[in-house]
């Protein structure tokens, strides 16, 4: 850390020595600083000559789970130069469920150190250790590239470029590709408190869902009227056909929220999100149909195990599960994918279709997932 502090600490002394004289620095940063005495009289200093860049072509990247992404970062100065300097660059991130409006300096407060790099020293912090790297494709390319993606992992990601007093950053937005969905208790409506609520969605392969994977999904056409848990700690519910019961038939489409609610005292259902499935959700062929237990033995016996509900979402979104079969799933739900709506397999949009929770002895297909 102390090499790492080096180059700011000698450029700190060299503006407080008078003219910068008397003492030679063993670093130079080959910015040009005018004496305070010249600034605006503010006690701000001008900087001449060479003035570093930081940018990125994209400030939105999606990906799936479980897959590499590069999330891109280029620095360059202005004018060229014909020698390579001495830089730091640190990789930071703002978790998506504490992102709760546009880039701010207080946001910065809460970012979390993914990465730092000088030279060929780096280090990387916490669940990313281990898991992502410089891309050093070309002089200046800085663009972090994070592998084995986790559901955890979208947010906000600043690359920040430091050359002596210099500073400069900017952020990319890391997404993933899945689907958002409701989830509720097999107790019935509004069981889930804050903590409940991501320990439902987790338990089904999924995290809770962040403003816009519920925003996404609705434009998709979801529509449903049950408020639940984000992944911000606001309630909300997405809704396409404005009603009664559902905010009223003057609200226009959208997502409808209550706003921050206290997470241990309020109870809702909760808006799930699945990523990706890194095997394969199939309906199980068999001669008769299946009680729960049944079917939780008939996926062993197939070397396979009774799928998630998340595991058949993303299946549905992302590979395009289309089976007109329903099948118990490993919560005692029993539901069905359709990706192309036709006659006697539910509404006419796409969708995983729910039979909710029926008895366990009730006799239905089975989900596996290998």
């Amino acid at each position: 850390m102390r090499g790492l502090l080096r180059p700011l600490l000698a450029a700190c002394l060299y503006l407080l020595l008078p003219g910068g004289q008397g003492w030679s620095p063993g670093y130079s940063n080959g910015f040009h600083y005018q004496d305070i005495s010249n600034g605006n009289g503010k006690g701000e200093i001008y900087f001449n000559g060479v003035r570093l860049h930081v940018e990125s072509p994209q400030l939105s990247v999606s990906a799936t789970r479980g897959s590499s992404v590069t999330l891109p970062c280029h620095f360059h100065y202005e004018p060229e130069l014909s020698a390579p300097r001495r830089t730091r660059v640190k990789w930071s991130w703002l978790p998506a469920n504490t992102i709760s409006g546009p880039v701010s300096p207080e946001a910065f407060t809460r970012e979390t150190e993914v990465m730092v790099a000088m030279g060929n020293r780096h280090r990387s912090y916490g669940g990313f250790r281990g898991r992502v790297r410089l891309r050093r494709s070309a002089p200046g390319d800085m663009s972090l590239v994070i592998n084995e993606l986790q559901l955890n992992d979208t947010g906000r990601y600043r690359c920040e470029v430091i050359d002596g007093l210099e500073d400069e950053s900017v952020t990319v937005e890391l997404e993933l590709r899945g689907a958002a969905f409701p989830y509720y208790s097999q107790k019935g409506r509004y069981h889930f408190n804050f903590i409940g609520a991501q320990q439902a969605c987790q338990e089904q392969d999924a995290t809770l869902a962040t403003f816009e994977q519920l925003f996404s999904a609705w434009e998709d056409g979801l529509d449903w009227c049950n408020a639940g848990w984000l992944a911000d700690g606001t309630v909300q519910y997405p809704i396409t056909a404005p009603r009664n019961g559902c905010g009223g038939m003057d609200l226009a489409p959208g997502l409808r929220s209550y706003g921050q609610r206290h997470r241990l005292l309020y109870r809702y259902d909760a808006f799930c999100f699945s990523a990706s499935v890194k095997g394969t959700v199939y309906f199980l062929k068999h001669q008769i149909k299946l009680n729960f237990t049944e079917a939780v033995q008939a996926c062993a016996s197939d070397g396979s195990q009774i799928a998630k509900v998340g595991q058949m979402y993303a299946a549905w979104r992302l590979m395009g599960l289309d089976r007109c079969d329903a099948g118990w799933l490993s919560d005692g739900s029993v539901r069905y994918p359709i990706t192309k709506a036709r006659a006697n397999c539910g509404p006419p949009e796409p969708g995983v279709r729910s039979f909710g929770f029926p008895p366990l002895y009730r006799k239905f297909g089975v989900y596996c997932y290998r």
